[in-house]
């Protein structure tokens, strides 16, 4: 006999991302949301995050070549920070880019 409860829809949807394959990818997008938040203002200012590609890898657009180093530099106390927020979806790297 069919149960004919009704269903939350973030079940539902969840139910979905997990048989197509997505779930993990669109955890990895919570890093754009919780980016100023793990970088603080100064950075979050001068680097956006653009997308994250489908091997988890975070591309953020940095204001000069002088951010990128220094940023470049913190990569991996970023990854780790921003990890925590989402410890089931982790970013495996952050490519850097100048640009807007």
């Amino acid at each position: 006999m069919p149960d004919d409860r009704p269903v939350p829809m973030a079940d539902v949807l969840k139910r979905f991302l997990d048989q197509q394959g997505l779930a993990k990818r669109v955890g990895q997008m919570t890093a754009l949301e919780a980016w100023p938040r793990v970088v603080g203002p100064a950075v979050a200012a001068a680097a956006k995050p653009v997308s994250v590609t489908a091997d988890g890898t975070l591309i953020v657009a940095v204001r000069s070549s002088a951010w990128m180093n220094e940023l470049s530099l913190m990569e991996r106390d970023l990854l780790d920070a921003l990890n925590r927020v989402n410890p089931t979806a982790p970013l495996a790297r952050i490519r850097w880019q100048i640009g807007a």
